[in-house]
């Protein structure tokens, strides 16, 4: 290479994400660019000498209620007579038709290196020195891509109880992301603001008044995120990836006015939910 000479970036899809190590069970974590075709995820581990079943769930989101689409869902069951594999999809709160494989290569009290590929109809898992488990499934996330800017209507408003859910890809260069709440008269209520020129996260008032959230800046280029409102009695609870960050105060009567809500920003998106 001749001095002065750039190299030319490596594509997202082949960028390798920093390896976790010792991580609690539960775990969750982002997939840097989603699962795309030819995307590869490996697990070591050790299985307990009394463990009944383990899960590895490859999901659209990190919520518990409601709960996210399951595109692969990967059980070994070790508790039965037959020890044995499920695999599933979980999509819209229903599980689909489940696979079973007979032949467990994973054992008690042993450890495993597992290796999930995936393919753009289909994820293999294959496990050191024992099967491969092929299982078709139904939908990947790029799939499912959204429109931007998105609006959805909100026929009757919003009353206590509703969980507004929306789920995307941050873009490779962002400037911001919006979620707007709108009433009869295509007033604005209530804007939740995320600004990546000095990462900040606001409430934005239809005065253009900012009241900053405080909290760590989570969206990330080539990461993807899950909002999640809640409303309640008067206020919209807010959660990003999982994490509660409080509520804002809008009043009952407000909220029920509201008729549309709109998505835009640089985002891919690709779940909206209520």
């Amino acid at each position: 290479m001749s001095p002065g000479e750039k190299l030319d970036p490596l594509p997202d899809t082949f960028i390798l994400q920093p390896p976790t190590f010792h991580p609690v069970v539960p775990y969750v974590t982002t997939i840097f660019g989603g699962l795309r075709a030819g995307k590869m995820v490996m697990l070591q581990g050790v299985v307990p000498l009394k463990a009944h079943r383990f899960q590895v769930d490859f999901q659209c989101g990190c919520s518990l209620d409601p709960r996210p689409d399951i595109a692969f869902h990967f059980n070994p069951r070790f508790h039965t007579t037959k020890p044995h594999v499920i695999c599933n999809t979980l999509q819209g709160g229903h599980w689909q038709k489940e696979v079973r494989w007979p032949h467990l290569a994973l054992q008690r009290g042993a450890s495993f290196h597992l290796l999930f590929l995936f393919g753009n109809e289909e994820v293999k898992p294959f496990v050191e020195g024992g099967n491969e488990y092929p299982a078709g499934h139904p939908f990947l996330l790029e799939s499912h891509r959204l429109q931007v800017p998105c609006s959805r209507p909100l026929p009757r408003g919003l009353w206590p109880g509703q969980v507004i859910i929306v789920r995307g890809l941050v873009l490779q260069e962002p400037k911001d992301f919006t979620l707007s709440l709108m009433d009869e008269a295509a007033h604005v209520p209530l804007t939740l603001r995320a600004s990546f020129a000095d990462r900040t996260l606001a409430w934005v008032s239809p005065w253009g008044r900012k009241k900053l959230i405080l909290a760590p800046f989570i969206f990330y280029p080539q990461r993807f995120f899950e909002v999640l409102l809640l409303c309640q009695e008067g206020e919209l609870k807010l959660a990003l990836n999982g994490q509660g960050l409080g509520a804002t105060s809008l009043g009952q009567q407000t909220l029920e006015q509201l008729r549309e809500l709109r998505v835009s920003g640089s985002i891919q998106l690709y779940c909206v939910h209520f």
